[in-house]
């Protein structure tokens, strides 16, 4: 462990005024505080504190930050306090401590909707001070240079996170060199033959071609030297997991990669910058499409370099990236570059981005009460695009994520615009709105009154800010429709179980489920975005458990008295059908139809399978089974369909779309029936109506159980659960 004197040298390096004794002050706190606990490898718990803080110093930062990382888990696992720190070394420093401590609790890795709402936290988190974040960051390095010692599964969940979430983040702030080794740490874990092949690979190629990055090196300061121009050359090989991934993205072989080395130039200016890049491609021919200049137009982080890659020594590509010291700082610590010091000041980098700013870009489009899909989609869309610039027709620049459209750069113009958008000229030339644009690229909108959103546009945009604008706008266009229809599905629910749907019951269920209204309820039944049989559940616990706790074992003939069975989920057989049962130790029977596709796996198992047939009037009244229907994209198609099915006497248990077009929509129902016959006169029902295009019974193969092991099965109810008896 770092002790505290070689801690404030490591600080001194940088900052020769920094406050040496409120330093040593916190580490002894920390030190004191966490007396007594250990790390699962059996280190003091304390060295983990010190190493955050280490880290934090090879990024030049502030004492706030590294007092910070000392006590960044005190509130947490001791008894130490919030009030206590601001006491003893302010209140600065007990807000980030707090900071820290609030996102160490959050689950960003748990279910989609929870997942969002904690990606607000964290974006709230980073708008009040952008420090804890770099003290997280620090924190999650440490742990993952550490893993080793925690149990696999464990593993595998912290490397999943920091490939989803941390690598992600610190690459945005434009803390590239940390985003690497997160990566490659997260790529150990997961994927450790991929990363030692890669490894295996690097060392033959070093055996059969020496040592080729300091060749490469050499040639490029003989070349400089030629021109006069001083300059720093520094060559490195790519990281593995940024080989592998090139590999998976190009479907390309190791021996295939070209541009596996990267290297860089540092200038004493600007413009020296430029001299470089002519030196490089008088002696060495540019790639084409692979020239970026990220001095003229800066990334919103502040980086600034120029990118090329150039044929090199034996035809082998290589990555050259050319810039200026003060820019080589901010592409080092990206926007930590802020709170940089050197010499004992305050650094004033010219290049480092005002982290208020950065924030406020980057949450902006956020503010808005969106879905959490919509939130969480675009929060992953801008942490991991990388980005391209277009220009207007005045000549401004407007950033994008790569891979985005004409509309997209319209909906990043402004709302109206992207709504009325009825075509695009790109570089004076009509294009389709799909068109993917390109760096450099003039963009020209093309606008009519009248126009409104379409829904296959959510298809064509690739950025959270259209996608979440285009779907507020059809779910508004369409709300009336959607209340009217999930009023009828909610009444027929709310019927089934002897119940009336009344506006105080949809209001406490809207309440019960977060959301604003019971109108807000209805339009997200209607819509599919909710089911009934979410409204009931929140609202009627105990009676669907009830409705739970039916008696299957009576409603089939061909097993003993205290056997018990379940329906297999590939092929729901309900009453009438002929079904055959499939026998699991320890773990009942599961049923299947006779002409199952499952049923060929067990074909030389001829012990495991049970002959049976259900016992006429014995069975349970509910059977759910999925129906594929396609249907015209009408006004009140939907809602007449969802009639017929209740004039059916069948409940609509469930209801999901699979696909939505202009002239169609495609969507899975889940429906509630007796038997088969119960079934016939349904399909019977929806064929005859002239806007159903196409119905069949819907079955997933993929849900069939496993030869040999538990299965997948669901209850006479519908529901998913083990077999009878599994507990």
């Amino acid at each position: 462990m770092i002790d505290v004197e070689d801690l404030v040298s490591l600080v001194r390096n940088y900052n020769p005024r920094c406050d040496a004794g409120l330093i040593r002050r916190a580490y002894d706190y920390g030190e004191r505080m966490h007396q007594g606990q250990n790390r699962r490898s059996g280190e003091p718990y304390f060295t983990h504190p010190v190493a955050v803080a280490a880290i934090l110093t090879e990024q030049a930062l502030d004492d706030a930050t590294i007092i910070t990382a000392l006590l960044h888990d005190v509130i947490e696992d001791t008894k130490s306090t919030y009030a206590e720190i601001a006491a003893m070394f302010g209140r600065e420093v007990a807000e980030l401590v707090d900071g820290v401590t609030k996102l160490t609790n959050l689950q960003l890795n748990s279910t989609e909707t929870k997942q969002a709402e904690n990606f607000r936290k964290l974006f709230m988190a980073m708008s009040k001070d952008l420090r804890v974040i770099l003290v997280k960051l620090a924190d999650r390095l440490h742990n993952m240079r550490t893993i080793r010692a925690m149990a696999p599964e464990k593993q595998a969940q912290k490397a999943r996170e920091t490939m989803e979430i941390f690598a992600p983040l610190a690459g945005r702030m434009g803390m590239q060199w940390m985003r690497e080794e997160l990566e490659d740490l997260a790529f150990r874990v997961l994927n450790p033959d991929a990363r030692n092949s890669i490894i295996r690979r690097f060392i033959l190629l070093q055996r059969e071609t020496g040592d080729v990055i300091h060749k490469i090196t050499n040639d490029i300061r003989i070349e400089l030297d030629k021109a006069g121009i001083d300059a720093d050359v520094f060559g490195r090989a790519k990281k593995p997991y940024s080989i592998w991934r090139k590999m998976q993205e190009k479907s390309q072989s190791f021996s295939r990669l070209s541009d596996i080395y990267g290297f860089r130039i540092i200038t004493h200016n600007q413009a020296d910058c430029y001299r470089v890049l002519g030196v490089i491609h008088e002696r060495w021919t540019a790639v084409p499409g692979r020239f970026k200049d990220y001095i003229s137009q800066a990334k919103s982080n502040g980086y600034r370099s120029i990118h090329t890659t150039v044929s090199g020594r034996d035809g082998k590509r290589v990555e050259v990236q050319i810039r200026t010291r003060q820019m080589h700082d901010v592409a080092e610590a990206g926007v930590a570059a802020h709170w940089s010091y050197r010499d004992g000041v305050r650094s004033e980098n010219p290049f480092a981005v005002d982290p208020a700013k950065w924030i406020a870009s980057l949450t902006e489009r956020f503010e808005t009460d969106e879905d959490h899909e919509d939130f969480l989609e675009a929060v992953k869309l801008e942490m991991y695009q990388d980005q391209v610039f277009c220009f207007t027709p005045k000549g401004d620049v407007v950033k994008l994520p790569r891979g985005a459209t004409p509309l997209d750069y319209a909906y990043s113009i402004h709302t109206r615009i992207g709504h009325s958008c009825a075509g695009a000229k790109v570089d004076g030339i009509r294009v389709p709105l799909w068109t993917r644009l390109k760096n450099g690229q003039s963009v020209e909108i093309i606008t009519a009154e009248g126009q409104t959103p379409q829904a296959s546009w959510i298809d064509i945009v690739v950025t959270g800010r259209a996608k979440a604008a285009i779907r507020r706008s059809l779910r508004e266009e369409n709300r009336e429709r959607f209340v009217k229809l999930g009023a009828e599905l909610a009444r027929l629910a709310f019927e089934r179980i002897g119940k009336k749907a009344t506006d105080k019951a949809l209001a406490t269920a809207a309440r019960q489920m977060g959301l604003a209204s019971g109108q807000e309820l209805l339009a997200r039944i209607g819509s599919a975005e909710t089911t009934t049989g979410e409204v009931i559940r929140s609202l009627y616990p105990e009676l669907t458990r009830t409705e739970d706790r039916l008696e299957p074992v009576r409603s089939v003939i061909g097993l003993p008295a205290d056997q018990g069975f379940t329906r297999a989920r590939c092929c729901r057989p309900v009453p009438g059908e002929r079904i055959v049962g499939i026998t699991y130790r320890g773990q009942g029977v599961v049923t299947h139809a006779i002409d199952c596709e499952a049923l060929a796996e067990y074909e030389d198992q001829p012990g495991r399978w049970v002959d049976l047939h259900w016992a006429e009037g014995m069975h349970p009244p509910i059977h759910s089974v999925g129906l594929d229907l396609t249907i015209a994209n009408d006004t009140g198609v939907l809602g007449r369909i969802c009639t017929l099915i209740a004039e059916q006497k069948a409940n609509i248990s469930d209801l999901r779309f699979i696909d939505r077009k202009p002239d169609f929509y495609r969507l899975l129902v889940d429906v509630d029936l007796r038997d088969v016959e119960h079934l016939h006169a349904v399909l019977l029902a929806l064929e005859a109506d002239s806007d159903v295009a196409a119905i069949e019974r819907h079955r997933d193969p993929s849900l069939r159980p496993q030869a040999g092991g538990p299965p997948v099965a669901e209850a006479a109810t519908g529901r998913l659960e083990p077999a009878q008896g599994q507990g």
